[in-house]
Order: structure tokens, then sequence, then C-alpha cells
């Protein structure tokens, strides 16, 4: 500083008529010297008298503070109550020229008008650095070209031509939210990614948007989309392999009547009333077709007819078997000269059960549509990216009892197949009959936890699958070994070999 001062008083370009001096004092790196400094540039006396001037000659007008700011703060605090000036405030409007023709200019506020060269150290190695020239600031520059800076030869942290973030945690994109972590600075943070049926369509949000009933987030969860409408199709897979399951098992039913009303008159067929097993096969084939009710759009027609339609069929098919074991454990009593039952035998028994149950079942259904009639219904509660149009079952009580009384008919039917299992082969189809129970028992009390745990199209299949199984073990199990023996094995479809397996399990 020194040796600027003598510059500048042997330079009569810069300061024409005026010499500068100056007074130094030396801190020691302490605030108490320099609080006395302080006050001794004020009273110009050793001794520390505050607001007492005995100098003869005026104030200085200006003092440079100590490199250390913790020592130049106490100075400013006390200098600033006399209102001293950091030199520059003196220095206005300056132009000069230096030793070396450099250019220098001052601006009305005591700001250096100058170009100053931005400096990058680089350490390419432990013991060489480098200063190497990154760009300039030059205040006289046009709007926006003040700082230039070449970012391709700036070396960060030694080697690293990125940036280094200033930030704890990188920033939340969208379709995430941030969480504050417990203890740390606010800036420091976790992104989740916002939960089912949300969204972030900004950055570094605290909290996701919810999407409306019939939109849903897309992949990203940064926008909410329309929800895709969803029922079961022809046109997918599942319905269509579904459908040609249902025709084709009514076309193999079909098949079976044809067969039994072309070999009416064989023993076989006329063993435990044929009228019976007319009645139980095309019911079978109603409840085949009754399958493809449930499958395409739910309209207002077609929700009041499956599940209706399907409860009073298959109490029809149900109480078929029942009036077959029936009819069964009638035929054998009747046998026995000393049997009340002979008087029932060829009377419409068998005909009045399957209109007395067969006429809950229908009661039951008329209450239902009476009370509460299914409906079709767009259903936007379900947390997925689909609308389920489905039909509406109105109270679910009028459902479980069709069900239920279904159950008990067939439970009915088991308990009395499984009695007359052991009675003579002549007239004894009980054991067929049993197994089939057994097997429509099994598909629906397995139906109810498989149905209630799906919904959507899955429900829907899992009610068709449902149908089709039982019905299908209905007619295995009653009719598969019937027409063995009528197409495979006539010899044994006569009146005596029937006769003779009856003699021969009497005797035993």
């Amino acid at each position: 500083m020194i040796f600027a001062i003598h510059e500048v008083n042997q330079n009569p370009r810069l300061l024409t008529n005026i010499t500068l001096g100056f007074q130094i004092y030396d801190t020691c790196y302490s605030e108490t010297r320099s609080t006395e400094a302080s006050l001794t540039l004020l009273s110009g006396i050793p001794d520390l008298i505050p607001n007492y001037n005995c100098k003869s000659q005026p104030l200085r007008p200006g003092v440079i503070g100590d490199l250390i700011s913790s020592i130049s703060i106490p100075m400013t605090r006390i200098l600033g109550l006399y209102r001293f000036p950091q030199v520059l405030h003196y220095v206005r409007n300056v132009h000069f020229y230096t030793g070396s023709d450099e250019e220098i200019y001052f601006d009305a506020n005591g700001d250096a008008l100058t170009t100053y060269d931005i400096v990058n150290v680089q350490i390419p190695t432990v013991d060489i650095f480098k200063f190497i020239k990154v760009g300039r600031v030059d205040p006289r520059a046009p709007k926006g070209k003040e700082i230039i800076i070449n970012m391709s030869i700036v070396l960060w942290n030694e080697k690293d031509n990125q940036i280094p973030q200033s930030v704890c945690s990188e920033s939340c994109s969208t379709g995430y939210r941030k969480t504050i972590r417990r203890g740390q600075p606010v800036c420091c943070f976790d992104c989740i990614p916002c939960s089912a049926g949300e969204i972030a369509n900004k950055t570094d949000v605290m909290d996701c948007l919810k999407c409306r009933e019939e939109q849903w987030p897309n992949e990203r969860h940064d926008e909410c989309i329309p929800k895709i409408v969803e029922f079961l199709t022809y046109k997918e897979p599942l319905g269509a392999v579904l459908a040609t399951i249902a025709i084709l098992l009514c076309f193999t039913t079909a098949s079976i009547f044809c067969i039994f009303i072309k070999y009416r008159d064989t023993p076989i067929v006329k063993a435990n009333n044929r009228e019976l097993s007319y009645l139980l096969l095309l019911s079978l084939m109603l409840c085949f077709l009754c399958s493809l009710i449930f499958i395409g759009q739910p309209m207002r027609m077609t929700c009041i007819l499956r599940q209706t339609v399907f409860g009073i069929v298959f109490s029809i098919s149900v109480s078929s078997v029942l009036a077959k074991t029936i009819t069964v454990v009638i035929a054998f009593k009747a046998t026995n000269p000393n049997s009340k039952l002979r008087n029932w035998v060829g009377s419409k028994i068998p005909y009045s059960i399957i209109l007395f149950c067969s006429l809950i079942q229908v009661v039951i259904c008329i209450i239902w549509l009476l009370i509460s009639s299914p409906f079709p219904n767009l259903n936007m509660q379900t947390p997925s990216s689909k609308v389920i149009f489905e039909c509406n079952e109105g109270q679910q009580i009028f459902f479980y009892c069709m069900l239920g009384y279904m159950g008990f008919l067939a439970t009915v039917a088991f308990a009395v197949a499984f009695l007359a299992r052991k009675l003579p082969d002549s007239f004894n189809e009980a054991k067929y009959i049993t197994f089939s129970m057994l097997v429509f028992v099994s598909v629906w009390l397995s139906f109810i936890p498989a149905y209630l745990s799906t919904q959507g199209k899955y429900m829907v299949a899992v009610e068709i699958f449902a149908i089709l199984s039982s019905s299908s073990g209905l007619l295995c199990c009653i009719f598969l070994f019937k027409c063995y023996i009528i197409l495979v094995r006539p010899d044994l479809n006569t009146k005596e070999h029937l006769i003779g397996k009856g003699t021969l399990s009497n005797n035993k």
C-alpha cells in the first residue's frame, strides 16, 4: 500500500496538486488493538477518550480496514458512528492511466469500470498449480455480454468438468413427491413415487394430486387420463373361449338327447324314467346357453335375465336329479309285494317334485326383481386404470338366497342318492347321481370365495366357469356311461342283462 501511495504521488496525471499521506496501525490480529487504534485515530492522543479530539490537522478522509473481518467489524462499528468511509467513497468519476498505460475508470458510485480476467486454478498433479484464464468481466461491454466464461475449459474438483451440485438432494421429477428427512436441513429430502390414483405434474412438489373418479394416472404418474371401460366381450380371448366351450357343450348335450330319443325303447333308456332324462338333458342345454347371457356389454334386459334364468334353470336341473333319485328308491322298494310304494310306481310324484322345487326358486327371483332388480352400472370406485361396466345385482341378499336354495336342493339330492347307492344295479342310478352331486356342490362351494375375491370381467368369468363345470359334471356323471352302453356295448343294453344283474345283486 505504501508503494502504491508513492507511485500515485509521483504521477502528475493521477491526482494533480494533491499529495496522499498515510498512518498505519498494527492490529496484531487482535480485536482489542483494533478498537484502541480506532479511538486513537479519532482523538489524536494515546489516551482513549471518546468524543474528544485534540488534533490540529483535519481528520483522515478514509480508513482501510483489516484483512480479517473479525478485526475490521469492530472498527466499522466505531468509525461508522462518525461517518468515516472503505476510501472508495471519495473515488468517484475518476479516469486515469497507470504506469503501464492501462486505462482505469471509477463511476459515480466508486465502482471500478475496468476489465477483469476470470482465472481458474487447476491442479493437474499434486505439486503443480496452473492459473488458466477462462473468461473476463467487462462492465463497459454491451448488456448481456458483461461476463463471458468458457465453461468447457473449467475444471471443478481438480479433474471434473461437471459443475458440482450445491444441494443435498437431487430435484424430484414429475410423478414424485418430496418427503423431508427428519433431523436434516430442508434441502435434504427423498423422492417418493405418487400413490395409486395420484399424479405430480410439476417438479419438487410436496403433495401429489388425486385424479377424478373417471380418470387414472398414466405410467409416469404425471398426467390423469380417462379410464378404460372394461367388460367381458366375445372379441377378447377369455370371452371367446368361454362362449365356444358353452356352445360345444350345448351341442354335446343335444347329441346325447338325440341318442336317447333314437334309442328310447331300449332298456337302459327306459330305466329310471326316461322322461326325466329328457327333461334333465333339456335343462342342461339351457344351463350351457344361459352362460352366454353373461358375455357382452351389460344391458338392462341381460342384467335382469342372467341371474334369474341361471337360478331357475339350474333349479330345474337339480330338481330333476332329485326326482330321478327318488324314482330309484320307489322302483326298488316297490319290488317288495308288501310295500305301500307299489301304488306310487308310474305316478306323477317326480314331476310334482320338479314343479314344487322349481316354483320356490321362481318365487325368490320374482321377489328379487320386484324389490331390487339388477341393473347395468359403471363402477368407477375401483383402484385401477379401468372403469368396470357391470351388472349391479341390487340387494346381494337375493343373489345369495338364490345360490343358497340351489345348494340346498343339491345337498338333499346328494343325501338321498348317497343313501340309495347300494340298491340293486338293475334300477340303480344313485351312485352316479351321488358323484354328480358331489361335483356340483364342490364347484359351487369353491365358487363363492373365488367370486368374492375378483372383480370386473374376471368375476363374470368365474361364474361362467362354475356354470359350465357344474353342468358338465351332471352331464358326464349321469349320461356318459349310458351313452357308452348304447353306442359301444349294445349287448349289455338288454332286459335280460339288467334283470340278471338285479338277480345277482339280490342273491348277494
